[in-house]
């Protein structure tokens, strides 16, 4: 059987590291490591993470070095193969690891292992939605990530589990982006891999509600496409995952007043990658945009997608 380390890199998450760790300690399968770094927290995130006493457990603290770089450094400590990857503030149901081992066990050629995950949204739990066509619950399948990800990434960073050959091979997290290093990863490990899925949410997605137009992030410190333009000429899942990346900065770089950004994106669109209500948003103006992007919650139920990924 597969053992795993649970690596998990925390930045003032004081509120929500406890229960993360107690729902890696509750997990039925019981063979792994947690490898954890308190990345320059300013908040009481250290003392919750020492209240913690159980020898699997290896804890780390450095300066705060951000969100690509903590995740790294803790990988890169690993013991061992499976690399089982959590959010400081999202948490596994206690079935999590046994289901990836399974996984696993069942498909030993492949590298990249994932499950459905559950989104939590102001204390409701909603499931999360994929690209695939007539997926039945408990389904396994493997799967072209891009493919799959039209909707919501199949890969998240709570619910994917990588082999560490799959680092050497693709690369780690760019340590440059401030948002959005996870889409980074997911495409070179997307362009290499295929995606070993199963359709049973074992995790839960801590959302954090804020609107585009209140993000302290702007287009500049987000996620960019240059270096993957080469592949997607011959590559069409992967354009339109990327065109549906670039819809999200499009709308960003409206809502900023950032006429440069938005013609950069908006021209490398093929615009029939876009729903009609996804090309109706990218005509409308500064104003109508950060109006909606404040009812961004009631337009997703009308299907009114405003950004594509978390």
């Amino acid at each position: 059987m597969p053992k795993f380390s649970v690596v998990i890199s925390v930045y003032n998450k004081e509120k929500y590291i406890a229960d993360t760790l107690k729902s890696v300690l509750a997990q039925t399968f019981t063979d792994f490591e947690v490898v954890i770094l308190n990345d320059g927290s300013t908040d009481n995130s250290e003392a919750e993470i020492l209240k913690f006493n159980d020898p699997r457990i290896r804890y780390f603290s450095k300066e705060n070095q951000g969100a690509g770089a903590g995740r790294n450094f803790v990988i890169k400590e690993a013991k061992y193969d499976y690399i089982a990857l959590l959010d400081a503030d999202d948490y596994w149901y206690p079935f999590y690891l046994q289901e990836q081992a399974k996984l696993i066990t069942d498909f030993p050629n492949e590298s990249i292992f994932a499950t459905g995950i559950e989104i939590m949204k102001k204390g409701k739990i909603f499931p999360s939605e994929y690209s695939l066509s007539n997926l039945q619950q408990n389904e396994v399948r493997i799967v072209n990530f891009f493919t799959a990800s039209f909707l919501n990434s199949i890969l998240t960073s709570s619910s994917t589990v990588l082999h560490k050959n799959v680092f050497s091979k693709v690369g780690y997290y760019e340590p440059s982006i401030k948002s959005g290093q996870d889409t980074d990863l997911w495409i070179r490990a997307g362009l290499e891999y295929s995606i070993v899925f199963l359709n049973k949410s074992c995790a839960v997605y801590n959302y954090a509600i804020a609107s585009l137009s209140n993000s302290k992030l702007k287009v500049s410190q987000k996620a960019s496409f240059e270096k993957y333009e080469s592949f997607e000429k011959d590559n069409p899942t992967l354009k339109k995952f990327l065109d549906l990346n670039r819809y999200s900065l499009c709308v960003l770089a409206k809502i900023e007043g950032n006429k440069e950004a938005f013609q950069k994106n908006f021209k490398k669109i093929n615009l029939e990658n876009l729903s009609k209500k996804q090309q109706f948003l990218l005509r409308q103006n500064k104003t109508i945009l950060k109006y909606l992007s404040k009812t961004k919650d009631n337009l997703e139920k009308l299907g009114l997608r405003l950004g594509t990924f978390k």
